[in-house]
């Protein structure tokens, strides 16, 4: 047994019962070991679930980083996309993501805000909007897997919406928002330059 074999059969485990009944208890029985033995690999049962939030994080985490030249509105949009999926792919990804610290994305992290920030997006502004749409997504996917139907009840006059159409809105928000940062920046630029 090493680390990685825990931590995909913790992940196997989760998608079977879910956050709350992730024990290592539960675990070290499923693996055929005495529950201290996990001590070896993990020291405290956080440790554990921060091995499993980054392993369930890897399919984004493999995603190709952006290339100089390439659109960013697009990039931006399938970047946050490819977070979603990712979040959705286990049961309570979001839960299991929320809070926990991108120890190994950091390099990643830094040379998406490159890019963004070569493309004409304001060093602050490229920052704060990939934690709001970081942030955001955590929170759609936490209120889609808490419920799998409609994204909410509204009233009769307003049409039903799926939890995909109103995580697509609320991306296309933060997008306007951060083009309108862009436009101020370059004519703010503009202005000074003159």
């Amino acid at each position: 047994m090493n680390r990685e074999t825990v931590v995909a059969e913790a992940l196997n485990l989760l998608d079977e019962v879910g956050l709350d009944a992730v024990s290592t208890r539960r675990l070290a029985k499923r693996l055929g070991v005495e529950q201290p033995s996990l001590y070896w690999h993990f020291r405290t049962k956080n440790d554990l679930l921060a091995a499993m939030a980054a392993a369930a994080m890897e399919p984004h985490a493999a995603q190709a980083l952006p290339e100089p030249g390439e659109d960013w509105h697009e990039w931006f949009l399938e970047n946050t996309r490819s977070f979603r999926r990712t979040l959705l792919a286990r049961r309570d990804g979001a839960r299991l993501h929320a809070g926990t610290t991108p120890a190994g994305d950091l390099d990643r992290i830094r040379r998406k805000m490159e890019f963004l920030v070569a493309a004409g997006v304001p060093a602050h502004d490229a920052g704060f909007a990939m934690l709001a749409a970081g942030r955001f997504t955590v929170g759609s996917v936490l209120e889609e897997q808490a419920d799998p139907g409609v994204a909410g009840e509204m009233p009769a006059d307003v049409p039903e919406f799926s939890h995909e159409q109103a995580f697509e809105a609320g991306l296309a928000l933060i997008l306007g928002g951060l083009e309108q940062r862009v436009v101020a920046a370059a004519a703010s630029t503009n202005t000074t330059a003159s």
